[in-house]
This record gives C-alpha cells, sequence and structure tokens, in this order.
C-alpha cells in the first residue's frame, strides 16, 4: 500500500517573531516548533519528520510552504529521506514554497539516499516576491558504498525551480557510467550537493560578488575531500555544487557556507539545529 502525505506550513509574523500553523494528512508531520536564537530574532525553527522513514514505489509526500510578509522561518528534518528499492513505480517527494515580500527562508533539510533499485524524483519549487530571500540546499547520496550496498540499478530525477529565473534538472541513472564514473562527470564521487541564495529580486553585483567569494573561501584549505565550484547563474541566484565520496564531507562544507552566507546576506551569526548532532 502507497503511503500518501501532504504537510502544509503557514508562516505569518505575530509581533516579534514568526508563527507557524501547520496543517498533515499522512504521515509526515512538524515534529517541534523552537525559538533557540535571540528573541530579537524571532526566527523559527521547524523540523520535520516522517515516521515510516522512507519512501517506495508509489509512494507521494507534498510539502506546501508559505511565508507571510517580513516572517522568518528555518526548516530541516529529524532524518535522512530515504527512497527504497522500486518494482516500478516511483517514489516522489514535492516542495512548494511561496514567500511574500521580506520573508526568508532557509531550507535545510538532512540529505536524501537513493538505494539501489530506487526509482525516486524530488521537486522543488520555490515562487519568491521581489525582496524574499532564500537559503536552501539539496544533498544526494546515491547507495551507501559505506556498507557496501552500490547505486547499481534504477534511476534518480530531481528539480530545482525558481519560475522564469532558473531552472536546474538532472535525471541519474544507474547505468550511465559515462556520467558517474567519467573524469568529466562526477568522477566516482556518489554525493552530489546544491547550495543557494536565491531572491525575487536581482541581487545586485556587490552583493553577489560577496556571496561568491564567501562561498569559495568555504571551499579552500581544510582536509575536505570534495570538489566545488560557486557560480552565479543569474542576478537573483548564487549557487555552490559540491562532489563528495560520503555525505559528511559535503555536509560540513555546506553548513560553512550555509554559516558565512547568512551573516553576508543576513547579518545573522549561526550555529547548526541541535538535531543535526543527534
Amino acid at each position: 500500500m502507497a503511503w500518501r502525505g501532504n504537510l502544509a506550513l503557514d508562516y505569518r509574523r505575530s509581533g516579534d517573531r514568526t508563527v507557524v500553523h501547520d496543517r498533515h494528512d499522512g504521515p509526515l508531520r512538524v515534529l517541534k516548533s523552537l525559538y533557540p536564537e535571540a528573541p530579537e530574532a524571532g526566527i523559527c525553527h521547524s523540523v520535520l519528520v516522517h515516521p515510516p522513514g522512507g519512501l517506495v514505489g508509489g509512494d507521494e509526500l507534498h510539502i506546501d510552504v508559505e511565508l507571510g510578509e517580513g516572517a522568518h522561518a528555518l526548516v530541516t528534518t529529524l532524518g535522512a529521506t530515504r527512497f527504497y528499492r522500486s518494482l516500478g513505480a516511483a517514489a516522489t517527494q514535492a516542495l512548494v514554497v511561496k514567500a511574500a515580500a521580506g520573508s526568508r527562508l532557509e531550507w535545510l533539510p538532512l540529505e536524501s539516499i537513493a538505494y539501489s533499485g530506487c526509482i525516486g524524483e524530488n521537486r522543488m519549487r520555490f515562487e519568491l516576491a521581489p525582496s524574499a530571500e532564500i537559503i536552501g540546499w539539496d544533498v544526494l547520496a546515491l547507495g551507501l558504498p559505506a556498507a557496501e550496498l552500490p547505486f547499481v540499478r534504477g534511476s534518480f530525477t530531481q528539480a530545482i525551480e525558481l519560475p522564469g529565473r532558473w531552472l536546474e534538472r538532472g535525471a541519474l541513472r544507474a547505468e550511465d557510467a559515462r556520467l558517474l564514473d567519467s573524469p568529466l562527470g562526477f568522477a566516482g564521487r556518489r554525493v552530489l550537493a546544491t547550495l543557494w541564495f536565491a531572491a525575487g529580486s536581482p541581487l545586485g553585483e556587490p552583493r553577489r560578488d560577496a556571496l561568491l567569494e564567501a562561498a569559495r573561501a568555504c571551499t579552500v584549505g581544510g582536509a575536505l575531500a570534495t570538489a566545488s565550484g560557486a557560480t552565479s547563474p543569474r542576478p537573483e541566484v548564487v549557487v555552490l555544487r559540491v562532489l563528495a565520496d560520503r555525505v559528511e564531507p559535503a555536509m560540513a562544507l555546506l553548513v560553512r557556507a550555509w554559516q558565512a552566507w547568512r551573516l553576508e546576506a543576513w547579518s545573522l551569526a549561526a550555529s547548526p539545529p541541535r538535531v543535526w548532532r543527534t
């Protein structure tokens, strides 16, 4: 029997802080909404949980997020999203965000894991009003090589869309050795990560350059086993892309860059949510 879950999150500014009203139908829900930052920030942190632990063929999860004017929310997950082996039907997760003027969203879920034999699809659409901004990331692990469970069958499709501004869509097939193993492709790395800063209005060249410089500064030095690069494909978007052999170094780099962007763009210090350490 397929699971179908729907979760709607509605963030609104109420006095000095952002509050959330949520509705769910099915297993996906909000575990907790917290205010761990300084009271004057008023930022609502929401932790999502999916008790079944993963998706199989035919499962569908739909997440709708709406932010009112001036709202600021950070959304993460309690654990990884797992796409298990399918007998033929696709397992789908779809996110739609509608952000009003002056709102901010930090979309920071833990990784997605594509098990061998899965047919997975992950779609994200961000509709940003002028002056709305988002920092988001997506981390995909193909198989579990550390557990000797490589991604040798199946497919995974994912898309990130800012309508009229930016669209990325990739279709990965386990048998596509030219993409997965070639030095001109992923060079054998099986963890793909993307971090983006996006706005509903052009960022302006000085601000774009500052965000690019901050991201690039995070990629030099240290012992992070990653390949990475930062670009700005549109005046409204800055992107950091990462390839790695394991989730941990990719996530460590994304966290560093997220912290740098948060400080650069919004003058807000950041500490990782506690659930990332449990």
